[in-house]
């Protein structure tokens, strides 16, 4: 069955918000049946210094569980998109630390990210998401 982008970001957002692996797999099998390919990845430090990794760590898992392929076009969509949710929770992470889950979800050309962060300071937490959508050529 084929899914819009809405479905597909919503996919993203429950692997963003995953408690732990069991359930990051569970839903990962579901929606493997569906035809959505699912990745998630743990981040976290501070938010400044983090952006980077967490880039690499969306591109890296993005490829890891085949939501992917290894090119350009692919790589530059998960990275763009992620850059794009991250810069959503800019304005209340910043200088602040951050932990949480990158969730990313594929169905043919729609690709979403969605990027769940607590931002922290002591015992202060807040909570953000972003989300970002992106389509790139799906070639089996």
């Amino acid at each position: 069955m084929k899914y819009g982008s809405k479905k597909i970001a919503y996919a993203a957002i429950k692997m963003a918000l995953s408690e732990n692996r069991e359930e990051e797999n569970q839903l990962k099998q579901e929606y493997i049946e569906m035809g959505i390919r699912t990745a998630a990845v743990d981040v976290g430090g501070e938010f400044i210094t983090s952006i980077k990794k967490m880039l690499e760590r969306a591109v890296v898992s993005a490829k890891r569980e085949n939501v992917i392929k290894d090119n350009h076009a692919d790589e530059g969509a998960i990275a763009g998109a992620t850059r794009e949710a991250i810069s959503q929770i800019m304005p209340k992470a910043l200088g602040l630390n951050v932990g949480g889950k990158i969730g990313i979800a594929r169905q043919d050309d729609h690709i979403s990210v969605a990027v769940f962060l607590g931002v922290g300071l002591l015992h202060l937490d807040e909570v953000a998401i972003g989300l970002s959508h992106r389509a790139s050529p799906y070639m089996e």
